[in-house]
């Protein structure tokens, strides 16, 4: 390997991107992208709106009611008004949820009998109005199970569930997407950088240097990954502070395997930038390129908004055609659950992270024809 060479194309890359003021964009995109969508993406839902029609206005029911409105979950307002004026706020996405209390509430109660609450959710957005029926559920069971031990009422079933949350016990939806994030992040800044790198000698002329130079292809391809590669390294620690002291994510696992996979992975993501500035011929056209193959699966299939394990058919295996899932796979690990080369299924990723990376590489320098067209 031409050692030298290679080296001073490295200082060439690397004067060029601090003068084109390219190395700013390096440290701040990333935290921008972390900054916004750590505080912007939001699982839980807090201060629903929901209308409740009290047509008992009892004591079990007034208790049902402040079940309510002690809660953050929910921002509720007491009205008596007929049930198809409710059902029209709902349709005017003024409420989120209805709930009504039938006239007979208490007095069935206390004759063991069975009673039934009307409850109405806008599901205009599944997601949310699954988690807002739950959160009703929820607040209901517990109001009658209270109101049960009260009334000395034996519970019909012999299980009692004892549960506890495991890894996120706060269920804070900081620890939950922000290492999802550094995924993300990794994957689409240093492919977007390194996109640029071989289209715009392209389109500026200088790539004939590269025709005229004793240098392989394979070395010139190390000749461009090598000052991006070492910038964007920095990332991994300055993303990790972040992460833990802005927004307050565990960190149970090994440092070391943080670092040496998050290196690995960037390697990927830089490859996949030099495989599309290999095909491409305008900077415009790269980086729109870049953009659609590393933002769109980065979040879909990396485990953020939807578990891998819950999908089927085709979405199942294009998520495993990417290396985002299998390093946020590690991260999590490394953040919130500390178990690290002791996991099978840990080792097999880094195994196929080396792949991935050997892969576009070896795409990227037979695709690179070093001669004029």
């Amino acid at each position: 390997m031409k050692t030298r060479t290679v080296r001073a194309f490295a200082l060439k890359e690397f004067v060029d991107l601090y003068r084109s003021r390219m190395i700013v964009m390096v440290y701040l995109l990333p935290v921008m992208i972390l900054v916004l969508f750590g505080y912007g993406i939001r699982m839980e839902v807090t201060h629903a709106r929901v209308m409740i029609i009290d047509n008992d206005h009892s004591k079990f029911s007034k208790e049902l009611v402040a079940k309510f409105e002690h809660s953050k979950y929910y921002n509720p307002s007491v009205v008596q008004i007929p049930e198809k004026e409710a059902l029209r706020s709902i349709k005017q996405a003024k409420t989120d949820a209805l709930i009504i209390i039938p006239s007979s509430f208490e007095k069935r109660l206390l004759h063991g009998q069975k009673s039934e609450i009307g409850v109405f959710v806008d599901g205009s957005f599944p997601t949310r109005a699954t988690t807002i029926e739950g959160y009703i559920q929820g607040t209901i069971l517990d109001a009658a199970s209270e109101v049960s031990a009260r009334m000395g009422m034996k519970p019909k079933g012999m299980i009692t569930l004892n549960q506890r949350t495991l890894f996120n016990q706060a269920m804070r939806d900081e620890d939950a997407v922000v290492p999802g994030l550094i995924g993300l992040i990794l994957l689409v800044a240093p492919a977007i950088l390194s996109a640029l790198l071989i289209v715009k000698e392209k389109e500026k002329g200088t790539i004939f240097n590269f025709y005229a130079s004793p240098l392989s292809k394979a070395e010139f391809l190390a000749a461009k990954l090598i000052p991006v590669f070492a910038l964007h390294s920095l990332n991994i620690f300055l993303l990790f502070l972040l992460a833990v002291y802005l927004f307050d994510v565990p960190f149970r696992g090994s440092f070391m395997l943080y670092w040496l996979s998050s290196e690995l992975y960037i390697l990927i993501s830089l490859s996949i930038g030099l495989l599309v500035s290999v095909i491409t011929r305008r900077q415009v056209v790269a980086v729109v390129l870049t953009v659609i193959i590393t933002v769109i699966p980065g979040f879909l299939y990396s485990g953020i908004l939807m578990p891998i394990s819950s999908m089927q058919g085709e979405s199942y295996i294009e998520a495993h055609l990417f290396p985002v899932m299998y390093y946020n796979h590690i991260l999590y690990d490394t953040f919130l659950i500390g178990q690290g080369l002791a996991s099978e299924k840990i080792v097999l990723y880094l195994g196929i992270l080396v792949v991935f990376f050997l892969f576009y590489f070896a795409a990227g320098t037979l695709w690179l024809k070093k001669e004029m067209r």
